[in-house]
Parts: structure tokens; C-alpha cells; sequence
């Protein structure tokens, strides 16, 4: 792994664990902040919320200022976050906390995979991006179950006292290995950013990681009840489950920055379809505990093998000016995770199981593959008449 790569990889392994890290830690913070357990919960949305509507507004401000001090100044944010939440002496200074610390999250993904694809030649662009993004997927299988332990037996604020030294290694490492002259702002600034936004092909892209993002969320979000109710599963089982979903996510990660570089949209479309069929094999067989673990790795892997091609896409059809669309695409990600959390609540309530739920994640991906094969037709459309 390249070094200025290896220092994106820190940064976004610390950005992974504080974002998930709480999920664990709610029965903690409740108690200690004297707020019932869905209350602490709402943590997850507001970080969620952060994300997505910092993310536009800290990329336009920072749109004419070079790269390297923007992903210095916002790995800093995080360390001045994290800080905060650690100490914070209520439930609303940590609400407040977590969505200052959240409005870096998708800056930070936007302009770091610029910034990854352009230390590559341009047949390896999808791989470094892949290679900064196995920070996050990393922090899945280390940082959160060792930050929940470390909560667990210290208190939470300790969790995110670490996390703090984390985002400090991150920082040193992005100011020392990280050039000073690379991927520069276009001459365009703000306004070039804000034109390459009224490409369809961008927008599409972004439509295809929300809905790719909703499929998996409609039925992970409810993956606990699913696997003690319908696999028949222990709960302390649920959870070295949920760690090779988390170890699905890093191999399916590299996997499709390979993959994207030899081939980004039949890549996109081949692996939506085996998401829905695979939803469609969970409905069938979930009952099955050994298929219903199975499912879960594949589905781990399959929904990362994505989010590199989905990424370098974006860059690539916003090339006059990447940042702000980058930027975006990450909002998209977090739009479709709250998006697919809602419709998979919303058919619980109108009487489907959890058994049947799958289903609602089979129609999401193919909905996807619809707009996906789409965007194909449409570059087909434009080689041929060039």
C-alpha cells in the first residue's frame, strides 16, 4: 500500500469507529447520561444527519483550498470531536458533539478518494480508493468491537478518549506522508464544482449507491430479530455474526477496486444481481442457521464489492471538478442506509415478517440494476455517437 494511502487508511479506520462505535455502547450512555435506550439511539441519526448535510457544505467552503491542509484541518475536526463527546456532561452536548464530528465524515471520503485516485496511475484508481476505504471496513472487525470492550469495562468515555488517539496518528500521518501538491483544486473553484453536478451521469451514480445502500440497510437493520427469531440463533452468536459481516466487507472492498479496474459498470450490474438473488436465497433459507451465517458474510462482501466502483464513477464523470460530487456520493451512501432502515420498518408494519423481509432488499437491488444498466446504455449511447 502506497504511504500517503496508508495515512488515508488511519484516517478513515478512526472516521469508521467513531461513527459505529456507539452502536455498542448504548446501554452505557444511556445510563450514565440518564436518557432511555432509544433516546441514546438517536445518537446513530444525528451522526447519520451530520453526514449527510455537512458533507456539501464543508466541500463547497473548502472547494478552492489545496487538499493536503483540508484533510489535515478535517482529521482535526474529528480529534476536536471526539474530544468533545468524551466530556460532554449531557445528553444534548453529545447529540451536539456528534454531528459537529459527523459534518467531516463524507468531506473526508469525497475528497480522500480524489486525492487516493490521483497518487495512481489511471488503471489503479478504483484500487486506491478500495485501499482507503479497508480503513473503514477494518474498523467493523477491530475498532468496534475493541472500542465496545474498552467501554465496557473503563465507560464509554474512554471509548472515545481512544479514538482520539487514533485521529491523532491520523493527522501526523496525513502531514507527514500525504504530498503537498497533490490533486489540486480546478481552476474552476466553486462554480466548476457546482457545473459538473448537472451531469445526469453523476446523479445516476449517486441514485445507484442509495438504492444499493437501502437494499442492504431495509433488512440489516433488522438482521438481530431476524437471526434469533428466524435462524434461531443465540444473541451472543449474533454478534461474531455481525463480525463476518464486517470481514465480508474488507475482502469484498478489495475485491472491487480490482474489479472496477478492469471492469466498473458490468461490475456494478453483475454484483447488484447477486445481491438480489442473493436476498432471494435468505427468504428460502434463512431458517437454515449455517446458510443464514453464510448469507450474511456474502452479503457483507458483495455490498463493498460496490462501493469502490460506485466511488471512482462519481470522480471520474465529475472529472472538471471532483470534490463536491465525491463529496456527495458519501451523503447518497448515508441517505440510502437511513432510507432502507425506514422501508424495511415501514413493511414490518404493514405485516411482512422478518422471514419474508428479504424481499424488500431483493426489490431495492433490482431496482438498482435498472438504473445501473441505464447509465450503461447511456455511455454506450454517447461512444457511439462520438
Amino acid at each position: 500500500m502506497p504511504l500517503p494511502i496508508l495515512a488515508l487508511a488511519i484516517a478513515s479506520f478512526c472516521i469508521g469507529t467513531t461513527e459505529f462505535v456507539i452502536m455498542g455502547l448504548l446501554p452505557e450512555v444511556a445510563a450514565d447520561l440518564g436518557v432511555s435506550i432509544p433516546s441514546a439511539g438517536l445518537l446513530v441519526t444525528g451522526y447519520a444527519l451530520g453526514v449527510v448535510f455537512g458533507a456539501p457544505i464543508v466541500a463547497m467552503a473548502t472547494a478552492r483550498l489545496p487538499r493536503k491542509p483540508v484533510l489535515i484541518g478535517l482529521a482535526t475536526l474529528f480529534v476536536i470531536g471526539n474530544f468533545f463527546c468524551a466530556i460532554a456532561p449531557n445528553y444534548w452536548l453529545l447529540m451536539a458533539a456528534r454531528v459537529f464530528t459527523a459534518f467531516g465524515h463524507g468531506a473526508f471520503f469525497g475528497i480522500g478518494s480524489v486525492v487516493a485516485a490521483s497518487l495512481v496511475p489511471r488503471n489503479k484508481r478504483a484500487s486506491a480508493i478500495a485501499l482507503m476505504f479497508a480503513g473503514l471496513t477494518l474498523s467493523n472487525i477491530l475498532g468496534v468491537p475493541a472500542g465496545t470492550a474498552l467501554g465496557e469495562a473503563f465507560g464509554w468515555r474512554d471509548t472515545f478518549l481512544a479514538v482520539v488517539g487514533i485521529g491523532l496518528v491520523s493527522v501526523a500521518a496525513i502531514a507527514w506522508l500525504v504530498p503537498s501538491d497533490v490533486a489540486e483544486p480546478s481552476g474552476g473553484g466553486l462554480l466548476g464544482e457546482l457545473r459538473v453536478l448537472g451531469k445526469l451521469q453523476v446523479w445516476l451514480a449517486m441514485l445507484i449507491a442509495s438504492l444499493a445502500s437501502a437494499s442492504l440497510f431495509a433488512v440489516f437493520t433488522y438482521i438481530k430479530p431476524y437471526l434469533t427469531d428466524v435462524s434461531g440463533l443465540s444473541t451472543a452468536t449474533v454478534t461474531w455474526v455481525l463480525l463476518l459481516f464486517g470481514a465480508g466487507m474488507t475482502i469484498g472492498n478489495i475485491i472491487g477496486g480490482r474489479l472496477a479496474d478492469w471492469k466498473l459498470m458490468p461490475t456494478v450490474i453483475t454484483t447488484l444481481l447477486a445481491m438480489a438473488l442473493l436476498f432471494a436465497v435468505f427468504t428460502e433459507f434463512g431458517a437454515i442457521a449455517s446458510v443464514a451465517v453464510a448469507i450474511v458474510f456474502l452479503w457483507g462482501m458483495l455490498i463493498f464489492i460496490v462501493v469502490p466502483p460506485l466511488q471512482i464513477r462519481v470522480v471520474e464523470e465529475a472529472a472538471e471538478g471532483p470534490n463536491l460530487a465525491a463529496t456527495l456520493n458519501q451523503g447518497a451512501f448515508n441517505v440510502g442506509n437511513a432510507g432502507g432502515a425506514w422501508i424495511g420498518g415501514l413493511a414490518i408494519s404493514f405485516g411482512i415478517s422478518y422471514a419474508n423481509l428479504p424481499l424488500v432488499g431483493a426489490a431495492l437491488a433490482l431496482l438498482a440494476v435498472t438504473v445501473a444498466v441505464l447509465s450503461q446504455s447511456l455511455d454506450r449511447r454517447a461512444v457511439v455517437q462520438t
